[in-house]
């Protein structure tokens, strides 16, 4: 191994995403330095930056877990006979009642939709889900007006979690957001108030809890690999 100053020099990409992936998601993305991340690796910030040229570039290794996270949640729920549009709406719900009970999930959404890079992610894996999910009602669609939609939706999603009116109660946002998305793909009325009546009726507040450790859990599988 060799040594210079007492810093490591051969730490690996994947042992920097281990350790920097895993503080974000226990201890805040905003509150966490590259300076924080060497010294728990025992390396040099330059050697860091060598891989990641800035923290939004480590930022968004986490966001491709939760992409991947999310896909896999919407499989279980459709294998436990949940439909597609009901297990979008429970995701958009547990990320919106995760910010509600940790200031750490809120951090974490709101610089992820913050930054140009993670929100470019965001929008290509949405896209994705959207065409599968909202494909009978917008039958005519082409790739470009998915990719639009999405784009709107996703300053919907972000208005929703990095709540600024703390009077507006999490259930009000969570179903005039809900219902702002479906209307955007089409989805008929009596629809759209079925799946937000499914969505409100559960304990929203625990399961968005629940979830984030679980993704939680995720990351330090992945992390393990």
């Amino acid at each position: 191994m060799i040594i210079i100053g007492r810093r490591k020099v051969n730490t690996t990409k994947l042992e920097i995403i281990q350790v920097a992936t895993s503080r974000f998601i226990k201890k805040g993305y905003s509150s966490t330095t590259f300076r924080m991340i060497a010294d728990e690796l025992d390396t040099s910030t330059g050697h860091i930056v060598f891989y990641f040229p800035s923290k939004e570039s480590l930022l968004a290794e986490l966001v491709e877990m939760l992409c991947n996270f999310q896909w896999k949640l919407i499989k279980e729920e459709a294998d436990e006979g949940m439909s597609s549009l009901l297990a979008l709406c429970f995701e958009l719900m547990t990320m919106a009642a995760a910010c509600e009970e940790s200031e750490v999930a809120k951090d974490f959404f709101i610089s992820s939709y913050q930054s140009p890079k993670c929100l470019e992610i965001i929008h290509n894996n949405d896209t994705a889900r959207a065409k599968e999910v909202f494909a009978e009602y917008c039958p005519d669609w082409t790739d470009e007006q998915f990719r639009e939609a999405e784009i709107l939706v996703a300053g919907i999603e972000y208005a929703t979690l990095n709540a600024i009116d703390i009077t507006v109660p999490l259930e009000t946002r969570i179903s005039g957001a809900l219902n702002a998305i479906m209307m955007i793909y089409n989805v008929p009325e009596e629809i759209r108030r079925i799946k937000i009546d499914k969505v409100l009726a559960m304990d929203y507040c625990s399961i968005g809890k629940r979830i984030f450790n679980e993704f939680k859990e995720y990351v330090e599988k992945e992390n393990a690999f």
